[in-house]
């Protein structure tokens, strides 16, 4: 009896265990027949047979959440639809966003500018186009957006930057820009008591440079190599923008609009 009772446990035993191997195999899954959705292919599990799956209504892709259009255009909507460029940064300046500006700067602006902004770079001294003095009263009366905006899309003979710099790294530049001008052109009563104000001349002098140093800027009528001609139509310092009247345009708001009631 016990014999023929372990005959039958056996015999269970094994039964199950073929009948795991035959479940195992019934679900084998080829490397060659993975189970992916193929581009443009058609799919047997959604209703409509279709492998490529409509996006879900308002989603965003990542990276892609352009919510605050001012800070991605520099401009705003103006009352009239046109676009307006204001004197407003969009995020708090701080010393690291200036030092981020002024390595910016330096990197990407100065050979054209010159590290100081006064147009008189390494390269338009060899023949290139006037650059814009950044000292000049028609700079310092522009908005502060106005050099980001310029950054995006060019200006005259500037090509744009946008690929160069990111929009962070372009206000932080526009900042640094006005913290240049204002290096030149702060009055007297913005310095705080007590600090001493030293003119350019001493200070010079303390730093053993040349007494030309310390002379006002003046950008050349004419450069050492002149290829072509100045073209009023691609801009010069001081003057209009190179571009026609820009054509009324809708910005997009910065939070979405309320969904309309039914």
């Amino acid at each position: 009896m016990e014999a023929n009772r372990l005959m039958r446990v056996n015999k269970a035993v094994l039964f199950a265990g073929f009948a795991g191997l035959l479940l195992v195999a019934g679900c084998r899954q080829d490397m060659q027949n993975e189970p992916k959705m193929i581009p443009q292919r058609g799919s047997e599990m959604f209703a409509d047979h279709r492998g490529a799956r409509p996006q879900v209504l308002n989603t965003v892709a990542r990276g892609q959440l352009h919510a605050d259009s001012y800070f991605y255009t520099g401009v705003v909507e103006g009352a009239n639809g046109y676009r307006e460029e204001r004197d407003l940064m969009p995020f708090p300046v701080t010393m690291t966003v200036l030092r981020r500006g002024q390595e910016r700067f330096n990197v990407y602006c100065t050979p054209c500018h010159s590290r100081v902004g006064n147009g008189l770079g390494e390269i338009v001294e060899r023949g290139y186009k006037p650059a814009a003095n950044l000292h000049d009263q028609v700079r310092r009366a522009q908005p502060i957006s106005h050099y980001f905006f310029v950054m995006t899309h060019g200006y005259g003979a500037m090509p744009d930057y946008s690929a160069q710099l990111t929009p962070v790294d372009r206000w932080c530049v526009a900042a640094y820009i006005r913290a240049l001008q204002l290096s030149q052109n702060a009055p007297l009563q913005d310095v705080p008591a007590g600090v001493q104000v030293k003119k350019l001349q001493e200070v010079a002098a303390e730093e053993n440079l040349p007494p030309s140093y310390a002379q006002p800027w003046a950008l050349p009528e004419a450069t050492n190599v002149s290829a072509y001609p100045n073209n009023s139509k691609e801009g010069t310092p001081a003057m209009a923008p190179a571009r026609p009247a820009d054509p009324k345009i809708n910005i997009p708001a910065s939070k979405p609009a309320p969904a309309a009631a039914k």
